[in-house]
């Protein structure tokens, strides 16, 4: 089975280093490759991380990866199977600012194929994703036709705010916007009613199930967790619609292995196609330009 990543980490930090070893991985370029490899990852999204870019236009610049060394965009110096979303810095946006920063967006979004989306890391920052300042880069996703995704749920390390990281605020901004396809990462976890209710109501919605394991996960270990991987395929069922959700592993925290094979028991296996594999293609369709025509050919 050939699968898509669509929400993990490319970036050179202490503490994704830590995470990677505590699971036997390695964050490097050659440590993700081996991971691809022995797991059938043919493609992966990255979500930007690292503050390096500098202002072109004079508004705040997106957040890139940097894995494989300083992010260089010509001549692309990543791995080919990777793409990305650029991250979103909320608290540096303004009024003021929103529109030089929806250009510096656009640099990328226009040049590099390989970029996939915009990232909100809300939670982390302290404003609501409809803010007034985000609407610029919500009209830049629908003229590229690219998704927004937004961290929901819990934040790491005890940072931020959960009011800001709750799920039902991307009703309003859906609602609101129509014509660009929205990610609700890590499934809203704890708020997992709200997210799939959230799904259900706007069909611009879409869910990924990143974020759910860390560490290894052991089959005793799933076994234990029972009753919460249970209440998870539970509103998955009622969701009922296979097409809206995604494969993510938010590796370098979690071994893939043991995240494919959990959460490959919580989609049934009819739809396991869907979920490891063709949906991120119709969520982030721009890989469908990045991949060898075969290999959707034998995927059709």
């Amino acid at each position: 089975m050939k699968i898509i990543d669509a929400h993990m980490h490319y970036f050179a930090t202490e503490g994704f280093d830590q995470l990677a070893k505590a699971v036997g991985d390695v964050n490097s370029v050659a440590g993700y490759e081996k991971v691809c490899q022995e797991n059938g990852v043919v493609f992966s999204v990255a979500m930007g991380n690292s503050y390096e870019a500098g202002s072109r236009f004079g508004g705040e610049m997106p957040r890139l990866i940097n894995l494989a060394g300083r992010f260089r965009m010509q001549p692309y110096n990543q791995p080919k199977n990777i793409g990305y979303c650029l991250g979103v810095n909320s608290e540096k946006l303004t009024e003021a600012n929103a529109e030089q920063t929806a250009q510096e967006f656009e640099y990328y979004l226009q040049r590099d194929p390989h970029c996939l989306g915009i990232k909100f890391y809300m939670g982390y920052n302290l404003v609501y994703l409809n803010d007034k300042r985000h609407q610029p880069l919500f009209e830049l996703a629908a003229q590229y036709d690219v998704p927004v995704a937004m961290h929901s749920g819990e934040t790491a390390g005890g940072h931020g705010q959960l009011k800001y990281a709750h799920p039902l605020t991307v009703d309003e901004a859906a609602s609101e916007h129509p014509d660009v396809k929205f990610v609700i990462c890590h499934l809203g976890n704890p708020w997992i009613q709200d997210t799939v209710a959230v799904a259900c109501k706007n069909e611009n919605v879409y869910i990924d199930l990143s974020g759910l394991l860390e560490g290894y996960v052991t089959p005793a270990q799933e076994a234990q967790q029972a009753e919460y991987f249970n209440f998870i395929r539970l509103w998955l069922k009622y969701l009922n619609n296979w097409d809206k959700v995604l494969y993510g592993s938010d590796w370098p925290l979690v071994k893939i292995k043991d995240n494919i094979r959990v959460l490959g028991h919580l989609v049934p296996e009819e739809h396991h196609e869907q979920f490891f594999f063709r949906n991120a293609l119709n969520v982030y369709d721009r890989i469908q330009k990045l991949l060898p025509p075969e290999m959707l050919a034998e995927q059709a």
